[in-house]
């Protein structure tokens, strides 16, 4: 005789609805992917899908602000302390970067390019907003930032956006080619961000000719 299945937990199910959810957004995208598939997935039913989340909507900004949160948390946990700013950066995008290795799905979300949705652009445009303008204090924090940025929040925001396009575009270009070691891409964000940083940093500054 079979042994009676375990019943899962609230937050057991949660978790694999979420896991679920993730996969599905992650290879249709926000308006390819259907309830119908998440629950399907997720070996769960439609009521106990709605017993956890209103609507694929609610579901899709938790997923983005829970990542998101994850990505910040990253950001304050290894960016400030007492070692040079090249040795925490280089903490830092390492961090990162293992954590887009291990949530490939979610960063596909959160990381995925323009679809022409307004729905989905909108939503996602908020969230993200609220994510930079959640860490923008860390990159504020950094010495040497005010002469990338000017001391206005339009320049910071422009001196996160760098770093932002380029980490990302990074990451999209390496699910592409998931050979290259992660080692790598820290270096190669190294190079593409903190040189220029640095320099920056120290003094010298590019002026229209």
């Amino acid at each position: 005789m079979a042994a009676p299945r375990k019943r899962l937990s609230a937050e057991q199910r949660r978790a694999i609805i979420e896991s679920a959810a993730v996969e599905v957004f992650a290879q249709h995208g926000y308006r390819g992917a259907s309830i119908g598939e998440i629950v399907k997935r997720a070996g769960v039913s439609p009521p106990v899908f709605y017993d956890h989340f209103a609507s694929k909507e609610a579901l899709y900004r938790h997923l983005l602000e829970r990542h998101y949160a994850d990505l910040r948390t990253i950001w304050a946990d290894h960016l400030p302390g007492p070692e040079p700013a090249g040795v925490r950066i280089h903490r830092a995008f390492d961090a990162w970067f293992a954590y887009v290795e291990a949530h490939q799905g979610a960063a596909r979300m959160l990381f995925g390019r323009a679809t022409g949705d307004p729905d989905y652009e909108a939503l996602h445009g908020e969230v993200t907003a609220t994510s930079r303008d959640g860490a923008l204090h860390l990159l504020v924090a950094e010495a040497g930032t005010e002469r990338i940025a000017g001391a206005d929040v339009v320049g910071m925001q422009l001196a996160w956006e760098v770093f932002r396009v380029t980490l990302q575009g990074l990451a999209l270009w390496w699910f592409e080619h998931p050979d290259v070691p992660r080692s790598q891409m820290s270096a190669t964000a190294m190079n593409a961000l903190w040189l220029g940083f640095e320099r920056v940093s120290s003094g010298e500054t590019w002026h229209p000719g």
